[in-house]
């Protein structure tokens, strides 16, 4: 008979594994466009990839991080029960502190929206909208990012989900220490907008 810990241990190992994929890293790779941790800000999310000037590579490291973080959900809702939080949190970790890149990550804005619309997709379509909205807006992309994440966790308070608000709010805490060093250079006016060639 298993024990009873062995199954919850497996979710969260799989999920942060599938989290700790560095897509966009692969991806530049692959099509010859370099090492993104000598590129730009070093970051291995959708925003550097798209200093390499390959906007398709940009879009589907977009893709492929939002949907790490929703497949994780699934996974972790199918094999135990209320399992999808938990998986979802684990997946966006591996995001941010891969093991294969000495826990050097990426911002996990992505990564937390594919957890969150797989958690409820409501929530997840404020998520989008306050995101694209705080990008274009300002056209920082930090912004647009953290501006996102601080609006899970209140969308998913107003939407009634009270049960999610702990870890969507974890995950905004994450996030935004991510971007701290993006904080210092908003503070400091010196934070290049979305066009710059560093960031």
């Amino acid at each position: 008979m298993n024990p009873p810990w062995l199954l919850p241990a497996f979710v969260l190992l799989i999920s942060y594994l599938l989290g700790s994929i560095p897509f966009g890293l692969l991806l530049t790779r692959v099509t010859g466009a370099g090492d993104l941790r000598q590129i730009g800000s070093g970051n291995i999310g959708a925003t550097n990839v798209l200093r390499t000037g390959r906007k398709g590579l940009a879009a589907a490291t977009l893709l492929l991080d939002l949907l790490k973080g929703a497949t994780a959900v699934l996974i972790g809702a199918a094999l135990i029960d209320n399992g999808g939080p938990m998986a979802g949190a684990m997946a966006f970790i591996g995001h941010c502190y891969p093991l294969w890149l000495r826990f050097a990550g990426g911002k996990g804005v992505a990564t937390m929206m594919g957890v969150v619309t797989a958690l409820h997709w409501p929530a997840g379509i404020v998520f989008a909208v306050v995101w694209l909205g705080a990008l274009f807006g300002t056209r920082w992309s930090s912004v647009g990012g953290m501006a996102a994440g601080i609006s899970a966790p209140i969308a998913m308070w107003f939407m009634d989900r009270i049960d999610l608000v702990p870890v969507t709010l974890a995950m905004t805490l994450i996030l935004l220490w991510r971007h701290r060093a993006n904080i210092a250079r908003l503070a400091k006016g010196t934070e290049p907008k979305i066009g710059a060639a560093k960031g």
